[in-house]
């Protein structure tokens, strides 16, 4: 029997017809499974959780059929109470499949704690640039009597004395005592 033949017959027509169905009918049920399977168009809405505290954003996740996950949190943002929802991903608003993760990023109880560099000895210029890079504030300046004009000679906080190596939070101010240029 030549190709041709075998091509042209009524088994192979057969055959080839049963196959197509049988595909054709395999592709709607497995479209039909997976419709079903992911829930295709139920969604979900992602609630506003900025600047709400853990326990509500976990109560509105909940209520929303979503899951909770904190991501570790370093930056305070004095603008937000402590504890309290300052990032979310994804977005308020966004749609999304029950039971997904909704990532929550939250305010620290304040600012970390930054070591003091030494300053002593030094200019009150490099002195101001460093704890600005540190994100201190330079708060009163005064002077004693010291031949070195303008050379720090102390650093203070809240009246008390600071040195080296002592932790303070970001954006404490630090009070200067620098020399005035005078003999003692």
């Amino acid at each position: 029997m030549s190709i041709v033949k075998f091509l042209s017959s009524k088994v192979f027509l057969k055959q080839l017809a049963l196959a197509v169905v049988a595909l054709v009918v395999l592709c709607f049920i497995i479209l039909k499974w997976l419709k079903v399977s992911t829930n295709h168009g139920d969604f979900e809405t992602v609630p506003d959780l900025s600047g709400k505290s853990i326990n509500v954003a976990q109560v509105e996740l909940n209520d929303n059929n979503l899951v909770m996950q904190i991501q570790d949190s370093a930056n305070y943002n004095p603008n937000y109470p402590k504890f309290s929802v300052i990032e979310q991903e994804p977005i308020a608003g966004t749609k999304v499949k029950e039971n997904r993760k909704i990532y929550l990023t939250l305010n620290p109880s304040g600012y970390r704690k930054i070591l003091v560099p030494n300053l002593e000895d030094k200019t009150f210029r490099l002195a101001k640039s460093t704890l600005e890079a540190l994100e201190f504030k330079i708060g009163k300046i005064s002077y004693i009597d010291n031949i070195g004009k303008d050379i720090v000679l102390g650093m203070k906080h809240k009246g008390n004395t600071i040195k080296e190596g002592d932790q303070l939070p970001k954006t404490s101010v630090i009070d200067l005592v620098l020399g005035n240029g005078n003999r003692p």
